[in-house]
Formats: structure tokens, sequence, C-alpha cells
């Protein structure tokens, strides 16, 4: 075999070599391509499945042990009563169209303990020391027609109605709020959250 000979079969095989290693890049960024092409339809995906790119509510804990609810959009009452179960108390959750309250027969009730819950910047702080572990904390949210001035993120107007009540919570019979105003707001006090 002659140089000239040798040396042609060595620059095949080096060209096959490199149009094997290209295609194995180019195959390599193609399914890297592919997974980050579906990670990123999934991060679409996820907001546009539950409808909201938020959640509806946000539950923490703070240092001194107090629960803070942070209400958003008047939806997910159920996992909003699972999170607080979560967080040590016992919830009944209702969201409630403006001017609209439960009636008052879902159970035998006592106000919670002073101090126990402290509507504060659009939301409000639960002190779970200061709650009867034999009783369940209803919660009745319901939506207020005053104007809230734009804010971000935005925040959800809500008139708010706390009870405890041992054993089993009747449901929420809908009916019209009994002490609201012409003025859109309950008589007598200003409304809870913001």
């Amino acid at each position: 075999m002659s140089f000239e000979e040798q040396l042609l079969m060595d620059l095949k095989a080096e060209f096959a070599a490199r149009t094997e290693r290209r295609r194995r890049t180019i195959r390599r960024m193609s399914v890297g391509a592919a997974v980050a092409g579906l990670a990123a339809a999934a991060a679409i995906a996820v907001p546009l499945v539950t409808g909201t790119e938020s959640p509806a509510y946000a539950v923490s804990k703070k240092a001194d042990g107090t629960v803070r609810v942070e209400i958003r959009e008047f939806k997910d009452a159920d996992q909003l009563e699972r999170d607080l179960q979560t967080a040590g108390i016992r919830a009944d959750v209702t969201y409630l169209k403006s001017r609209k309250q439960c009636e008052k027969n879902r159970g035998m009730s006592t106000p919670p303990a002073e101090g126990a819950i402290r509507p504060r910047d659009g939301g409000l702080d639960i002190n779970p020391r200061l709650l009867d572990k034999d009783k369940t904390l209803v919660l009745e949210f319901a939506g207020n027609d005053e104007e809230v001035p734009a804010a971000e993120p935005p925040k959800t107007s809500w008139v708010l109605t706390t009870l405890m009540i041992p054993g089993k919570v009747g449901p929420c019979v809908v009916v019209d709020r009994t002490d609201w105003d012409d003025a859109g707001g309950p008589q007598g006090r200003p409304p809870a959250g913001s």
C-alpha cells in the first residue's frame, strides 16, 4: 500500500468518525431540546389547567405560632380547610357573594376567644392556642361591594363572620345579609379584610 492510499484510507476513517460524532451530538441536542420543550410546556400548562398563576389563598405559620391566612380569590375552600387542619386548626370555610350570609342555625355557637382571630393587611392571623380544641372554627367570607384601590398583587375585599361550634357544623343555608346597609357594608362596623 502506498503512502497516498494509506493517507486516503485514514482521511476516510476520520471523516466517517467525525460524521458519527456529529450525528450523536445532534441526537443529544435534539433530546435535550425536546426535554426542555416539555418542561416549558408543563410550566405553561400547569397555570392553564389550574386557571390561575397564583393560588387562591396562602396559609403560613409564623414564628410565634400564629397562622396567617391571605385570601386572594373565593376558591378552594375545601383545600383551605385541609391546609388549616395541617396547621392545627379545625375549620369550616364558606365563601359567599356580597350581601349574603349563612343562616344562624349551623350549630350551638360562641364567638372565638378575644385575640384568637385578628384581621390584618388583607388577611387574618389565627392564634391556635386561643381556640377551643373541641370546637370547629367557622369562617364565613362574604364579598364586599366597597371599592378597593388597585393593589399588586390583587386583593379580595371581604367581610368575615367567625364562630366556634362544637360537634358537627351544619350546612350553610345562604340568605340575604340582615345587617347590610345601603352604602354597601355592614351596619355599625367597618368591613373586615381589605
